[in-house]
């Protein structure tokens, strides 16, 4: 993994900083950076790349792909799905899985569709890259792949997503940047308290994370036909609120832990 030095990471940090309305409690890092808490903050995170890549996933099968284009893309994502929450399959297998702009069809597609079909598809083998990698290390670690329950954070925020078209849209992209953004300030605020080769991965993260935010505003921007302050205020008010409130357990994205 590439080395990213103190002055790329205050770069990529700033918007990602200037873009959330509150950092990470402390709280959560005394707890996250605790050892007997390792696999499940690991696991946690690995369940999240596979749900980012399905998220974008999902808006090209909604958004750009045809029909016939929607199946295969559910076909090639699924042994990701069956070894994380059927367990099923070898994991190692999963590395020669590659996902390829050469299966849609773009022809007609609108420059809106271009642009989130070159993003999403970035975002998507980054995002299972990620996955991968986190599982090496639980392997490395001797951690044997055992599910955890979701957080509350992303269904805290897709509760407020509208249900009409194109806000509906808008809405979940902004959503979108959000998860990432975040995900981008935690691993920068654990790095530091975790072992040298992990927090060295967490770093070199930052790069993609970073750039996934701004790809989920950017296209959050072209498809709105009004101005999106408001709502991206609103969702970041929302966000502010799952990150500082009390939560009971804990999660790569859970509130402020009020146990330990």
């Amino acid at each position: 993994m590439s080395v990213i030095s103190t002055t790329e990471i205050t770069s990529l940090l700033s918007p990602v900083n200037a873009f959330l309305h509150c950092e990470t409690p402390q709280s959560w890092i005394d707890e996250a950076q605790k050892e007997e808490n390792l696999r499940v903050i690991l696991t946690d995170h690995l369940i999240c790349e596979l749900k980012a890549a399905q998220s974008a996933m999902y808006l090209l099968r909604r958004y750009v792909a045809d029909e016939e284009t929607s199946k295969v893309l559910l076909g090639w994502l699924k042994p990701y799905e069956d070894f994380t929450y059927r367990h099923e399959g070898d994991w190692q297998s999963l590395n020669t899985k590659h996902l390829s702009k050469n299966v849609f069809n773009v022809e007609g597609l609108d420059s809106f569709k271009k642009d989130m079909l070159d993003k999403m598809v970035m975002l998507i083998k980054e995002e299972l890259h990620h996955f991968y990698q986190v599982l090496e290390i639980m392997h490395a670690l001797g951690f044997d792949y055992k599910s955890v329950t979701s957080s509350r954070y992303a269904n805290g925020l897709l509760r407020h997503v509208r249900t009409y078209e194109p806000e509906k849209l808008v809405d979940k992209l902004i959503c979108g940047a959000y998860i990432e953004a975040r995900s981008c300030e935690r691993f920068a605020k654990l790095a530091p308290y975790v072992s040298e080769d992990l927090g060295k991965f967490y770093v070199s993260l930052l790069r993609s994370e970073a750039r996934h935010f701004e790809d989920y505003l950017t296209l959050a921007k072209q498809i709105a036909k009004t101005d999106i302050s408001e709502r991206v205020t609103h969702f970041g008010r929302v966000e502010e609120s799952l990150i500082q409130s009390d939560d009971d357990e804990l999660r790569f994205h859970s509130g402020a832990p009020s146990f330990g």
